[in-house]
């Protein structure tokens, strides 16, 4: 039996600060009808009209109380953690993620990083605002590094994990892969569980996070994680920004143990003001941009459409279905 009212008596409530979903939606000639909110007081003096819901940070779970009618939320992010999960179960809402609308993008933000730290990119453009043109530099341990030869750990082998294997792959990178799910892993040079994380980080020299933000990746780069990478050792996350211990990560900075860092997600986002990431030389912050890309609303409305099909079919399966 269909989940939702038929498609002419549908509510989609479309709720994002900047993306142009609902005018993206308009043009696929769906006969729902579509109501749109940029902020979250937006959406909770709209969501008691919704069927469904099309958000991601706006979300807040105790709109579920306010929201009679809503059956489906469609997430306009890969990451679900900021969705009760349980909650939505027990109401009867049924949850898919936008996995798959940005890996390419992510990956390639993610590679992105790896090379403007190793070429010293951001330092470059310092300079630029400076009007400073830096000299040749003696000292071998502070120019700009190359990537052949040199081992990359990708922390999270799903599709960004993966595409991030093959677009380093042409760069000469020894790729070390950790990931929960054994099994064969061409795309990586050697597999490693969770468990044996450390022993990969002993051997990296760049260290990429694209994991998802789970119970048991939450901290999973903490202090002793810092501590068995080298001095000369890169960390780059397009995670989440609770996978990392941002204390343990700054004071690993500051001190030496870490060469550098780029970052496009933190612990509070937006980054605070007084936050000494900003002013670090050895980091580069992107602001959680990984994903944005021109073609964003058409990959997401896609995945919502597909959606929408199934549960007018009554299909028990969702696209990337969570709930």
């Amino acid at each position: 039996m269909p989940l939702l009212p038929p498609p002419d008596a549908l509510t989609i409530a479309f709720a994002h600060q900047a993306y142009g979903l609902a005018a993206e939606f308009a043009g696929r000639g769906h006969p729902a009808r579509a109501i749109e909110a940029r902020s979250v007081d937006d959406l909770r003096a709209r969501i008691a009209e919704a069927d469904v819901v099309v958000a991601s940070g706006l979300w807040r779970n105790d709109m579920i109380e306010a929201a009679p009618r809503l059956r489906f939320i469609q997430s306009v992010s890969a990451g679900t953690d900021q969705f009760d999960k349980q909650r939505l179960a027990r109401a009867g809402i049924r949850l898919a993620s936008a996995q798959g609308a940005n890996e390419r993008a992510v990956a390639e933000h993610a590679m992105a990083l790896i090379l403007g730290l190793q070429r010293q990119l951001h330092l470059a453009r310092d300079h630029q605002t400076a009007r400073h043109w830096r000299p040749m530099i003696g000292d071998r341990t502070a120019r700009e590094e190359e990537s052949g030869g040199k081992t990359l750990v990708v922390v999270g082998l799903g599709r960004i994990g993966l595409r991030l294997a093959a677009l380093a792959r042409p760069f000469g990178f020894r790729l070390l892969g950790v990931r929960r799910r054994p099994g064969p892993c061409p795309e990586v040079d050697a597999l490693l569980p969770p468990e044996r994380l450390h022993e990969a980080l002993a051997q990296a020299d760049i260290v990429a996070l694209t994991c998802p933000l789970t119970p048991e990746t939450e901290g999973l780069i903490d202090a002793s994680a810092l501590a068995a990478l080298r001095p000369t050792s890169l960390l780059v996350n397009v995670a989440r920004g609770r996978v990392v211990d941002e204390p343990a990560l700054i004071a690993a900075l500051r001190e030496g143990r870490l060469a550098g860092a780029g970052l496009d997600c933190v612990h509070e986002e937006p980054l605070p003001p007084g936050s000494p990431l900003w002013a670090m030389p050895n980091v580069i912050v992107t602001p959680h941009s990984a994903g944005e890309t021109r073609a964003y609303e058409t990959s997401v409305i896609d995945i919502l459409l597909d959606n929408l099909g199934r549960l007018a079919r009554g299909e028990p399966a969702l696209r990337n279905g969570l709930v």
